[in-house]
């Protein structure tokens, strides 16, 4: 739950940050926010979310989630890539003065969209399924 609303504040920020990008000195504040927030849900993800979400699996034996897992988490490792790399070059101020901010920020977008719907299919697997079963041993 914790991460789904880290999740909702990456959006809101990403989103505030989309509605000001014709003004360059609230952008690099604003940019600055939102790359810390990135890295923290990426980081949440990578770090602590999935492997949580698996071990669930494994403890259920569900092999078709560890399958499923097995097949999602490269994309979502290449995913968290971009998003560190974005980060890096923002850290770096090469983004600040890039021209083409916007297209990386619509980049950006396309892929965090691809990765919570990829997300949300591994808690809906690998959680909700599993809450259910608990329920129905209960």
């Amino acid at each position: 739950d914790r991460w789904l609303l880290e999740r909702q504040q990456l959006v809101r920020v990403f989103k505030s940050l989309n509605a000001d990008q014709h003004a360059p000195a609230a952008n690099a504040i604003d940019l600055e926010g939102f790359c810390e927030v990135l890295v923290d849900y990426v980081s949440a993800g990578h770090f602590e979310i999935y492997e949580q979400l698996l071990s669930e699996a494994r403890a259920f034996d569900d092999q078709r989630g560890i399958e499923l897992a097995r097949t999602i988490y490269p994309r979502l490792e290449a995913i968290t890539q971009a998003a560190l790399s974005f980060n890096d070059h923002c850290e770096n101020g090469d983004c600040r003065e890039s021209k083409s901010l916007h297209v990386e920020l619509e980049q950006l977008g396309l892929l965090l969209q691809e990765r919570f719907e990829l997300e949300d299919c591994l808690i809906e697997v690998l959680h909700t399924a599993h809450k259910q079963t608990v329920v129905e041993r209960a």
